[in-house]
C-alpha cells in the first residue's frame, strides 16, 4: 500500500459500504423537518425539539450500547446497527401510505436512528483496527473523508430532485435501502475478526458507563482535543438555524442561493482531505492538527457581516470554503490521532462517549443559541459564536504527546491473528468520524 495506496479487498468493501451510506444520509439531508412542516404541519417547536430531543434522548440511549459492543466482533454489530436503521427508516414511508404517520412516530425514528449512528461509529473505528496497517491510518481516514465531502455535494441536490417526482418520504426510502446496501457490503468484508478480550464479570458494571470517559480526561493529548471538538461542533452547529433565518428571512435569499452557498464550498473539504496525508508527511501530525485547528476557528466570526445580494451570497460561500477546507485536512488527521493514542480494547467505549458528549452539546448549544437569537438576533448570536469560536484553539493540545506503548505481535495458534499479553489484536490500525458541519 505504501506506494501503490492500496488498503486491500476487505478495505474496499468497508469503504463502499461507508460511501453508500453517507451517500442515504445526504440524500435524505434534513427529511424530517421537511416531513413534519409539510406532512405534518408542525410548527417551529416542533421542528426543533426533533431535531434536539431525538439527538439528545438517542445519545443517552448509545450510553450503555458502547461497553456492551466493547466485548464483542464488531463486524456483527456494524451489520445490526446498519439493519436496525433500516427497518425503522421504513415504518415512515409505511406509515405514510396508509395515512398513519405521527410526529411522535418521527420522533422516536429519529431516536433510534441517532442511538444507532453512534454506536456504529464506535464499533467501526474497532473494526478498522482489524483491517487496516497501523501505518495507512492517515490514507483510509483521508478516504472517508473525501467521500463524505463528495456525498455533502452530490447529495442534497439529488434529493430535492426525487422529492420533486416522488413525495416528501422518497429520500427517506433511500436513506433506508442505502443501510441495507451497507449492511451487505460490511458482510462482503469477510475473514475473521480477532475475538475480542474478555470481561472479568458477565454483567456490565456501573463503571463501564464511565469507562471511556475516564480514558479521555487522564490523556493529556485527548483531553484538549475532546474539549476542542465538542466546543467546536456546538457553535458551528449552533448557528445552523439562526443563518438559516437570517438568510432566509430578513436578507431575502432564496432557497436555491441558501443550498448554494453551503453546498458548493463542500469542494473545499474534499480537496483539504486529499491533501492530508502530504501535510503530515512534510509537517508532522501535531503541527498539521494544530494548525488547521486555529485557522477552522477563524472563519466563522466572518458570517456575521453577510448582506444581502450577490455580495453576501459570496462572502458565506467564502467563509465556509475557508472553514470547509480547514475541517477537510483537520478531521482525518484527528481521527486517526484520536485511535493512535487509544488502545485497541477501549477503542469503542472512547469513540462511544466521544460522539455521546459531541451530539449532546450540539443539542444543548443550539438550544442556547436559539434563545440569544430570540434576544439579540441572528446576526448577534451568529457574531458572539463566532468570537467564542476564536477561543477554542486555546483547547487543542499544546505539544506533541509520547507515544503509547506499541501492541507488539505475539506468536499465535495457526489461522488466528497474532495477540499481545492483554489479548489485544497485534497491529492497532483506525478509522475516521467526519466531524459535523452545516452544510
Amino acid at each position: 500500500m505504501r506506494n501503490g495506496h492500496r488498503l486491500g479487498r476487505r478495505f474496499g468493501w468497508l469503504w463502499a459500504a461507508y460511501g453508500t451510506s453517507a451517500l442515504g444520509t445526504w440524500l435524505a439531508f434534513d427529511a424530517f423537518p421537511l416531513i413534519a412542516i409539510r406532512v405534518l404541519h408542525a410548527g417551529p417547536e416542533q421542528v426543533a425539539a426533533l431535531s434536539a430531543v431525538g439527538a439528545a434522548v438517542g445519545a443517552a440511549v448509545a450510553v450503555p450500547l458502547g461497553p456492551w459492543v466493547e466485548f464483542r466482533r464488531k463486524r456483527p454489530v456494524l451489520i445490526g446497527m446498519d439493519l436496525v436503521r433500516c427497518a425503522a427508516l421504513l415504518t415512515i414511508p409505511a406509515a405514510y401510505a396508509l395515512g398513519a404517520l405521527s410526529f411522535v412516530q418521527l420522533l422516536l425514528v429519529s431516536v433510534v436512528a441517532a442511538a444507532a449512528d453512534i454506536t456504529f461509529r464506535a464499533a467501526s473505528g474497532a473494526y478498522l483496527k482489524t483491517l487496516v496497517p497501523a501505518g495507512d491510518l492517515l490514507v483510509a481516514n483521508a478516504r472517508f473523508e473525501s467521500t463524505s465531502w463528495t456525498t455533502t455535494i452530490i447529495g442534497p441536490p439529488l434529493g430535492g430532485a426525487l422529492i420533486g417526482l416522488f413525495g416528501p418520504v422518497a429520500t427517506v426510502v433511500a436513506d433506508a435501502v442505502s443501510y441495507l446496501l451497507s449492511a451487505l457490503g460490511i458482510r462482503a468484508t469477510g475473514g475473521r475478526e480477532p475475538r475480542p478480550e474478555h470481561r472479568e464479570t458477565a454483567r456490565m458494571r456501573a463503571t463501564d458507563l464511565l469507562d471511556g470517559w475516564r480514558h479521555i480526561l487522564a490523556d493529556p493529548a485527548l483531553r484538549p482535543l475532546f474539549f476542542n471538538t465538542a466546543v467546536f461542533n456546538g457553535l458551528v452547529m449552533a448557528t445552523g438555524p439562526l443563518l438559516a433565518v437570517l438568510m432566509l428571512g430578513g436578507l431575502g435569499f432564496a432557497p436555491w442561493q441558501y443550498g448554494l452557498a453551503f453546498a458548493a464550498p463542500s469542494v473545499g473539504g474534499l480537496a483539504g482531505s486529499r491533501l492530508a496525508r502530504p501535510l503530515v508527511a512534510r509537517f508532522g501530525q501535531h503541527r498539521v492538527l494544530v494548525a488547521t485547528g486555529v485557522l477552522r476557528a477563524l472563519w466563522p466570526v466572518g458570517l456575521a457581516f453577510v448582506g444581502a445580494g450577490t455580495g453576501g451570497l459570496l462572502l458565506v460561500m467564502g467563509v465556509e470554503f475557508g472553514l470547509i477546507f480547514c475541517c477537510g485536512v483537520f478531521n482525518p488527521v484527528y481521527a486517526t490521532y484520536r485511535l493512535e493514542r487509544t488502545a485497541t480494547g477501549r477503542v469503542t467505549r472512547t469513540l462511544s462517549v466521544w460522539a455521546v458528549t459531541t451530539r449532546a452539546s450540539t443539542a444543548l448549544l443550539t438550544a442556547v443559541w436559539g434563545v440569544l437569537g430570540g434576544l439579540l438576533g441572528p446576526r448577534t448570536a451568529v457574531g458572539l459564536a463566532g468570537v467564542l469560536l476564536l477561543a477554542t484553539p486555546l483547547l487543542l493540545p499544546r505539544r506533541a504527546a509520547p507515544p503509547l506503548p506499541a501492541e507488539h505481535p505475539a506468536k499465535s495458534p495457526a489461522g488466528h491473528p497474532a495477540k499481545t499479553s492483554a489479548g489485544h489484536p497485534a497491529e492497532p490500525p483506525a478509522e475516521p468520524e467526519p466531524a459535523p458541519s452545516r452544510s
